[in-house]
């Protein structure tokens, strides 16, 4: 099965998947590293292309971007991010 990514750019399913799982790990603050990496282990296969993008949407994101909006400090701008958001804090209790 080929999926697309945002960049319009088909990438097999299986290659996404790795890539997402990568940039969820190596993110370059151990906080978000923890937080996205273990939603990504636990969710990522479950995930429908819809859900991919949004995720990969957020991996796009700064990393002090991210904490902030996890730990509430600033709202997210990103509307389309706020029940990703909401499911990471309940995850992992970082707010």
């Amino acid at each position: 099965m080929v999926t697309s990514h945002p960049q319009n750019a088909p990438l097999p399913r299986e290659l996404w998947l790795k890539r997402l799982r990568y940039r969820s790990w190596h993110r370059g603050c151990k906080e978000t590293d923890l937080v996205l990496g273990r939603y990504c282990d636990a969710a990522i296969e479950a995930m429908n292309e819809a859900e991919l993008a949004l995720f990969e949407a957020l991996l796009d994101e700064e990393d002090a971007d991210i904490w902030a909006w996890l730990t509430e400090k600033t709202p997210c701008p990103k509307p389309e991010l706020l029940p990703l958001l909401q499911v990471l804090r309940q995850r992992d209790t970082v707010a």
